[in-house]
């Protein structure tokens, strides 16, 4: 079992990771970090691991705790929803940590949502952290 947290690789990342990396030593369990990506590329998966280990790093050296974490990239053929929820299924996720932001009604109206798509078809609880800037 593992704490599970969607990574985009973009700075608004750096929270759900942060609060992923938190609740995996609260729950003394290993990290896996899911990103999707348009195609897999060797140099950019590469790239991605060692800023997600300086992240991580980062995180939990400022509490002088240890935490294993893995990478799993996955090329994004499909619906970027089902493919976070595939990825958590097969590292075991006890939990998914997820990022939202802010959007308007019209937009939430119009356009689908990929956490909400999350946190309904998911068959693991679901933290959601939103920044609050």
């Amino acid at each position: 079992m593992s704490v599970a947290v969607a990574h985009q690789g973009s700075p608004a990342s750096s929270l759900p990771l942060k609060e992923a990396a938190l609740e995996a030593l609260r729950r003394d369990t290993g990290l896996a970090v899911l990103h999707v990506v348009d195609t897999l590329d060797l140099d950019k998966t590469e790239a991605l691991r060692a800023g997600v280990s300086d992240e991580v790093r980062k995180i939990l050296t400022s509490g002088g705790h240890e935490v294993e974490w893995t990478l799993h990239p996955a090329a994004g053929e499909g619906d970027v929803a089902e493919t976070v929820l595939r990825l958590a299924n097969e590292v075991g996720a006890e939990v998914l940590v997820i990022g939202a932001r802010r959007r308007s009604p019209v937009g939430k109206f119009l356009l689908g949502s990929v956490t909400q798509t999350i946190i309904l078809d998911a068959d693991m609880p679901v933290l959601v952290v939103k920044d609050p800037a």
